[in-house]
């Protein structure tokens, strides 16, 4: 009898045992990113792990992140790593590029600070950071401690150029829950507009991220197969100067493959490495002075305002034909430029505005969003 007891007992026992273990069965432990390369995602029962693997150029360490819903149990293996309760109420960003994935989510209300608020264009920010619910934390590679001490947000999300990031070590030694984002640093234009999944996980939102994200997906791959009918090829020169030297982005770098992927002919797209190349005028007029198309840095907002800056300008083709385009009209009531905000995170509409631009009879009744014809 008393070996029965001892049986049935240890049989409940291990049952019991299984039943405290269900929690961490896994539900999916498929990444749920595709294109960015530079996050992923693993949903477990209870909680998920988030990945960053590239902030910035160059990076050699992942960060791990364990978000943790209510009740969820997360396993000794993995409470090394920074834990994050979700769904989050409060949230810091620190840029622009941040600001898109939020409004997408109806979570603007969750934003109780950022740096230099004067960037952000977005019309639904503003009202907050004009209602004094957004508060102003300085400059971004020194953000201020005390403000962020005394506002205790769920969560800052950060970025880097390098590995050297002592304002966010700090934060972190303060007891401040801080999250890298690296969407900057993705050269894929769907890449980029995928960190919006990121933003997904911490609300608890990852079905409306995915379904946000899958719909820029589809109008994104639309867009291309129609310029690949394109019968022409225009040839394209991007950027302009700023302080005696012409920027403009290398071959790798995102805004040049949507040059090549609205079947343009961008005249540095054989060029290597991301972020932008530093050249002399005399080297960009040799060989871009007969191109189709001008695609300006954004610094100007008609043709006067750049020949005043710099009368050789009107030296080019591009120019004498008035086919120079830039997306410095649409600003927010601070001065922010819209297209540096919102464009990484539509890439369906800059592809669009692209291909309006190059070969207007593939498009005949869009109007686009972040370009104009300069006049």
């Amino acid at each position: 009898m008393i070996s029965r007891i001892l049986f049935s007992f240890t049989l409940l026992f291990i049952f019991s045992c299984k039943n405290e273990s269900k929690p961490n069965v896994i539900i999916s432990a498929k990444n749920e990113v595709h294109y960015a390369k530079g996050f992923s995602i693993q949903n477990y029962n209870g909680y998920s792990v988030v990945k960053v693997k590239n902030p910035w150029p160059k990076a050699t360490k992942t960060y791990t992140y364990i978000l943790k819903e209510k009740n969820g149990i997360v396993p000794d293996s993995l409470k090394q790593n920074l834990i994050i309760p979700v769904p989050i109420k409060t949230i810091v960003v620190t840029s622009t590029t941040h600001i898109p994935s939020l409004e997408l989510l109806d979570e603007v209300n969750t934003l109780i600070g950022f740096p230099h608020c004067d960037y952000i264009s977005s019309e639904k920010v503003r009202a907050r950071i004009d209602a004094g619910n957004i508060k102003e934390l300085g400059n971004n590679q020194d953000l201020n401690t005390e403000v962020l001490l005394d506002m205790q947000p769920n969560v800052i999300i950060g970025y880097g150029i390098d590995n050297k990031n002592p304002t966010l070590d700090n934060l972190q030694k303060s007891g401040l829950k801080v999250m890298l984002n690296g969407d900057w640093n993705e050269e894929n234009a769907l890449g980029k507009a995928e960190w919006v999944k990121f933003f997904g996980a911490l609300y608890g939102k990852q079905k409306q991220a995915t379904a946000l994200f899958t719909k820029i997906e589809k109008d994104f791959l639309k867009t291309l197969r129609i310029a690949k009918i394109a019968k022409t090829t225009p040839s394209i020169l991007a950027g302009d100067m700023f302080e005696d030297r012409w920027y403009l982005p290398r071959g790798s770098s995102w805004g040049s493959l949507l040059l090549k992927q609205a079947n343009g002919n961008y005249l540095w797209q054989e060029t290597s490495g991301t972020g932008s190349l530093s050249l002399s005028f005399e080297t960009v007029f040799e060989k871009a002075k007969s191109a189709d198309v001008w695609i300006t840095s954004g610094q100007f907002s008609s043709l006067k305002e750049m020949t005043n800056a710099n009368p050789h300008y009107a030296e080019f083709n591009a120019f004498k034909n008035k086919n120079v385009y830039s997306f410095s009209g649409k600003k927010g009531k601070t001065g922010g430029i819209l297209y540096y905000e919102l464009a990484p995170n539509r890439p369906d509409l800059v592809l669009k505005d692209l291909v309006k631009i190059l070969h207007p009879e593939l498009l005949p009744s869009y109007e686009p969003f972040f370009f104009e014809k300069l006049k």
